[in-house]
């Protein structure tokens, strides 16, 4: 069987500062699938991917109105880390390149979560879940 891959689409105003600022955090671009109108940011080599589309791009794939994402959420990207530090580092990185935290960490004991805003508005929680924890009981 095949892997599943699953990339994610999401509208941008500028591409060009979107490539900057995910650069910022690590992350590259399969060129292949990189355009003037389209990046294909690579998240986890071989199966994530987030496809940063010009917004009159983007349109053409829909005939809803783009979110308007200083009102209103469209979707949370929740990525797993290797650690609580690399939670820390990531959210330090998308804030010295543009980005904001729109709320505190959380540390739930089993999981530590953080997230940032990009800088199209788009919300990217991060979080590290202890293997070693013991969930809480309900």
């Amino acid at each position: 069987m095949a892997t599943k891959q699953i990339f994610v689409n999401l509208p941008v105003k500028d591409l060009d500062k979107s490539k900057a600022f995910f650069n910022a955090l690590g992350y590259n671009f399969n060129p292949q699938f990189t355009d003037a109108n389209a990046a294909c940011m690579v998240v986890q080599e071989g199966s994530i991917h987030a496809m940063l589309l010009v917004e009159s791009f983007f349109k053409t794939f829909t005939d809803k109105a783009i979110t308007d994402t200083r009102t209103s959420t469209e979707v949370l990207l929740c990525l797993s880390c290797e650690s609580r530090a690399e939670v820390d580092e990531l959210v330090a990185k998308a804030v010295a390149a543009g980005g904001t935290t729109p709320r505190a960490p959380q540390d739930l004991g089993f999981m530590y979560g953080h997230g940032f805003q990009d800088l199209d508005g788009h919300l990217w929680e991060l979080v590290f879940m202890d293997p070693n924890a013991q969930m809480p009981q309900q």
